[in-house]
């Protein structure tokens, strides 16, 4: 065999090879598949190449095209292992780096040997083990995406392209230098590293510190003195609740693949799809910025209520917060440019002061201080324990109100999710960090409820001498128990207690000034992680393109590719809010934002889940479908708990960002849960349809129309679509003829290009091509793929068929004659459209040129295939010279390659041509649509026009209806036939009965029959009968005598119709009318077409429509 060949020569050169001479070394056989052009090996670590060896070609002529042995130095001086050499014949791929260079050929390079070669399994074979790189997306971030060998590469047959001296394709050297620059830029990009941080230092602390706000030093004593102790432990869990549920679905759909920069924007646009991810990533990101401001101006007022104390205020009050606050989001701005690096050190910083400020207040419950008592704080008691177990709201405060508060302190549990881009590994960080985060801290709120409700009264007054003797009848209350008397404060104006004094806790704690602390740190370290979280996420849905004019602020820069253009515009946002310093009004709604994205993130878990898509499988088990809509539910009802009007302006804002992202439609595929429903709904649904009986009341027209490529043929694509566009279903059929074999790689990329066009243009229509070697096995291809029943086959017919020129052609005829038996014979009906002007317009303008720049095919050549157009080969028609050109993407026999000329200006027929091929895509002006229903086929006929006028663009056309009759019975006829449209519920401005359809037509119009027929007729009467059955045989298209005058009464109707029709509609906007039958076996094909002709030529826009015989409509309820 050829590879014991390539061995023998390898061990026969190994033992005459010189000392200054390496071996001969079989390389990477070079196999060229059809598709690419050939396949390549760079240069092992010296990327050096050896030249052929003389001695090498053991193979002979065989293997030349196929297999090149190369011989290189071997530094080592160790021979290669017998082994090693191809077994098999295929080409050894490296794992290293597989891409497409731009000629097409495939280049290999191997980043884990010094050879040209490496084995699998023992084999020297292109056929790839399996590997991580071969699954990751374009712009992977962790490492380059490898492309595996292609079926084409594995399967076609081998090329025969010439090799250079080196074993590669000719004229591809400068590949590996390419490559090898494109490799060390790439290991200098690994040099420079980034930023990532760990699940502690990334999720855990950033949680923590967002979720310990200021609500645990400043409002959770007021909570607790308002709900109770028990009530303010039922607000924790419920909020606990609603953050955990959100926690679990998070950590389901980031632990279900691998999860980019983003945070939640990421999270729900890749499993909902953009529609929600877009309009939640820009409230989203629009939330976390202006939460800056919330926060600095929190931090801001606790400063100047510092320097008011002390009398030290600048200006005034509302001033001084605005100053201090733009001096710190400034120092913020700072702090986050610098870098990820240092904003992590910042919150470290912050975080610990945070730990001491609460460690110092759980250490202050212990050391009780006399002087403290008359302020309300005696240590643990459990008097004061069970007196504060139990609510007592007042001015007006609720439950939800006091739920309503406290629940923007839980909103920070996705200050981890939202830098998952900077997380080494977030499919692990995010659920570690979030959840532990959650009970970490409803752990720790839920000890300072119950602390402050057991060292503290609710009431006190600071005085010294109110005391009271515990003998009194009257003590009741704790503070009676405990020898003071605060009952004053029963009528108010006390400042100190649960219920009057917010800085308690200071007052608690061991080290006061620590807690002043302790609200510094939880507000500057909330403001920095939603000053870096909204760069982040909008710099997320920049990329993505959602919002076309936002993508400026996509670019990143340095190593960690840090937003700085996000920066700049979430410290503007802030630095807004911080200025107006009235927050209160903005602040309900952030907090709604906040929950929507919750609740969408619960959502998302739940669909992913219904849509039980294969690729929904999340590592983290810990989640249900229905517990995460009811956390979603619950997200939902929260908004309107904590404001109403906040959670409906939020739901108006979300939808009217939805509604734009829909209309605009972002060319982006991920993969959605919705895509996934979609797909579920359909197949059910089909499915329900393959059980149920059709009924007439439901009837649709569902039609295989056979446009060729669908922008080839404007006028047919626009007509159908008006009449069963939101009604029925349109098939694009395309019958591509080969006479060799088909590349159905080829005829792929078309049929997904041709239906982008379909969508792009609104046309509801599926494109489906097929390879077949005639129109009519094509068709049948085509009526058998159809899942949907399907009532009818639409195709046009040319203007020119019957030229003189056509005849030798015209073995054509009898293929394009059967498409119509094989349609009757499936029981399918047949309409056939014809425009005098004609239909075809591909030989005036290509039809790629129609499609999106990006899709274009090389602009320099153009395929076209000669065929005949009458039905059309290839489904094509045209009104140019019969062998019309005809775009084709198929490379075969029948295609011809032509170099485009430059642009000449269109002949009148052309523009006509042009012209007439959009006359259906526009508003049609006052008209009539005349219906010709000669024969009953099952109310198709009738139910076309009907459908075309209730649309828009037909609306102004009125129905005229045309039936044969007896001249005697014309008013009967007419009564009758008003009476069944009454019954069908069509509407028709006026009912004509025809009594002169059998009168003999006009003799000048016989004789141009005759004149078109005469070149497709026998004449067996001039030839001996032997000579006449074998021409028959060979052309069975030709019109016999004996058939011509056995029909001849028919072809006079044909002839006759035709006159009426220019009598009658010869103004109208389009005409529907029975097309005639011919007898299976009985007519021939140039007789019946010839038929055709005659009947609509020289006429408007004509359909001649024949139904399955089946009721199409009733009168029935």
């Amino acid at each position: 065999t050829l590879e014991a060949s390539l061995l023998g020569s390898r061990t026969g050169e190994s033992g005459s090879a010189g000392s200054g001479q390496s071996r001969f070394q079989v390389t990477e056989v070079t196999e060229l598949g059809a598709v690419t052009s050939g396949e390549r090996t760079s240069g092992g670590t010296d990327g050096t190449t050896g030249t052929t060896g003389s001695k090498g070609s053991a193979g002979g002529e065989e293997s030349k095209g196929r297999f090149s042995v190369v011989k290189f130095l071997d530094s080592g001086g160790i021979g290669t292992d017998a082994s090693d050499v191809a077994q098999n014949g295929d080409t050894v791929r490296s794992t290293g780096s597989h891409r497409s260079s731009a000629s097409g050929h495939t280049n290999i390079s191997d980043t884990h040997s010094n050879t040209y070669y490496m084995r699998t399994f023992g084999h020297n074979t292109i056929d790839a083990v399996p590997n991580i790189d071969f699954y990751r997306q374009t712009e992977a971030p962790l490492g380059d995406k490898l492309i595996r060998p292609t079926l084409s590469e594995l399967h076609d047959e081998l090329d025969k392209e010439p090799l250079d001296e080196d074993g590669f394709p000719i004229g591809e050297e400068s590949t590996l230098a390419e490559e090898a620059a494109a490799k060390e830029g790439t290991k200098e990009q690994a040099k420079g590293g980034t930023i990532k941080f760990g699940w502690v230092k990334g999720v855990l602390i950033r949680c923590m510190l967002n979720i310990w706000g200021v609500m645990l030093f400043i409002r959770m004593s007021w909570i607790v003195g308002q709900a109770g102790i028990g009530l303010t432990c039922v607000i924790i869990l419920m909020a606990t609740v609603v953050t955990t549920i959100t926690g679990l679905s998070t950590s389901a759909i980031a632990t279900n693949g691998f999860v980019r920069g983003g945070g939640a924007y990421y999270l729900i646009s890749r499993s909902l799809g953009p529609e929600f991810g877009g309009s939640i990533g820009l409230i989203f990101a629009f939330a976390n910025a202006v939460a800056v401001a919330m926060y600095v101006v929190g931090f801001a007022e606790t400063v100047v209520e510092m320097l008011n104390d002390v009398d030290a205020l600048m200006t005034d009050e509302l001033n001084d917060v605005r100053i201090v606050g733009t001096l710190t989001v400034i120092l913020l701005l700072g702090i986050s440019v610098a870098g990820m690096e240092w904003e992590a050190k910042a919150q470290i910083v912050l975080l610990v002061i945070l730990l001491a400020a609460i460690f110092n207040y759980f250490i202050g419950t212990v050391i009780t201080m006399e002087s403290k008592e008359p302020k309300g704080f005696f240590g643990y008691k459990a008097a004061i324990m069970m007196e504060n177990m139990g609510p007592d709201f007042r001015d007006g405060e609720t439950f939800f109100s006091m739920f309503a508060i406290f629940f923007p302190a839980a909103t920070g549990i996705l200050a981890g999710a939202n830098i998952s881009g900077d997380l080494t590994d977030p499919q692990s960080a995010i659920p570690k960090g979030t959840l532990l985060a959650i009970l970490i801290t409803g752990i720790t709120y839920v000890a300072v409820t119950v602390s402050t409700g057991s060292c503290i009264l609710r009431d006190a007054t600071g005085d010294h001498n109110d005391t009271s003797s515990v003998s009194d009848l009257n003590c009741t209350d704790a503070a009676c128990t405990l020898g003071y008397d605060f009952s004053i404060c029963k009528e108010g104006g006390c400042k100190f207690g649960l219920m009057n004094d917010f800085q308690v806790m200071s007052l608690v704690s061991g080290f006061g000034p620590l807690i002043t602390a302790g609200i510094f740190s939880a507000t500057l370290s909330s403001a920095l992680a939603s000053l870096v979280s909204a760069p982040k996420v909008f710099q997320a849905l920049c990329k993505d393109n959602i919002y076309p004019g936002l993508h400026v602020f996509a670019k990143g820069y340095g190593k960690n590719n840090e937003p700085l253009r996000g920066y700049v515009l979430t410290f503007c946002i802030g630095l807004a809010f911080i200025l107006i310093a009235e927050l209160n009004v903005i602040a309900p709604i952030i907090s709604n934002f906040f929950l929507a994205s919750y609740a969408l993130i619960n959502f998302s878990v739940f669909h992913a889940s219904l849509a039980n898509s294969p690729g929904w499988r999340p590592s983290f088990k810990y989640f249900n479908k229905w517990v995460s809509l009811a956390g979603a539910v619950l997200c939902c009802a929260v908004m309107f708990v904590v404001n109403w009007w906040a959670a409906l302006m939020t739901n108006i804002i979300v939808l009217a960002l939805y509604v734009y992202v829909s209309y605009k439609k972002p060319d982006v595929n991920w993969g959605s849960s919705t895509q996934a429903l979609i797909y579920n709904h359909a197949l059910t649904h089909c499915l329900l349809l393959t059980g149920v009986e059709d009924h007439v009341k439901n009837f649709r027209p569902q039609c295989l129309v056979m446009t060729g490529y669908p922008n080839a043929r404007p006028a047919l694509l626009h007509l159908v679509n008006a009449f069963t566009k939101n009604v029925g279903l349109m098939v694009c059929g395309h019958v591509r003829t080969v006479s060799r074999r088909p590349n159905f790689k080829e005829m792929s990329l078309d049929h997904a290009r041709y239906q982008r066009w379909l969508l792009k243009n609104r046309i509801k229509a599926f494109y489906t091509p097929v390879f077949a070697e005639d129109l009519r096995h094509g068709a049948q291809y085509l009526l058998q793929v159809i899942v949907l029943q399907c009532t009818a086959i639409i195709c046009g017919i040319s203007s020119v068929w019957c030229l003189p020129s056509l005849v030798p052609d015209l073995f054509m005829l009898s293929r394009l004659f059967h498409d119509q038996d094989d349609a009757f014979d499936l029981q399918h009906g047949v309409v056939i459209i014809r425009l005098q002007e004609g239909l075809d317009i591909s030989h005036i303008q290509d039809p790629d040129e129609l499609l999106s720049s990006h899709e274009k095919k090389d602009a320099g050549m153009k395929d076209v295939v000669v065929s005949v157009n009458m039905l059309g080969k290839d489904s094509e028609d045209s009104n140019s010279f019969p062998p019309s050109l005809i775009t084709s993407a198929q490379n075969s026999p029948l295609i011809l390659r032509e170099t485009k000329r430059s642009a000449k200006p269109l002949s009148l027929t052309d523009q006509r041509l042009l012209e007439a091929s959009q006359q259906f895509k526009k508003k049609q002006c006052k008209g009539t649509v005349d219906v010709w229903w000669l024969f009953d086929d099952g109310g198709l006929a009738l139910l076309i026009p009907y459908l075309l006028t209730e649309k828009k663009k037909w609306k102004d056309c009125k129905i005229r209806l045309f039936i044969g009759g007896k001249i005697n019975r014309i008013d009967h006829d007419r009564r009758a036939m008003a009476a069944l449209l009454s019954k069908f519920r069509i509407d028709f401005s006026a009912i004509y009965v025809l009594g002169d359809i059998n009168t003999k037509p006009k003799k000048h119009n016989v004789l141009s029959f005759e004149e078109m027929i005469e070149p497709y007729k026998l004449k067996e009467d001039d030839m001996e009968q032997e000579a006449a059955e074998r021409l028959k045989a060979e052309e069975p298209w030709r019109i016999s005598d004996n058939e011509l005058e056995l029909y001849r009464a028919k072809t006079n109707r044909q002839i006759r119709l035709n006159e009426l029709l220019k009598e009658h509609s010869n103004s109208a906007k389009l005409i529907v009318m029975s097309m005639p039958l011919a007898r299976k076996g009985t007519v021939s094909s140039a007789l019946y077409m010839c038929w055709l002709e005659t009947l609509s030529k020289d006429l408007p826009p004509i359909l001649l429509v024949r139904g399955n015989h089946q009721s199409v409509l009733t009168f029935y309820s």
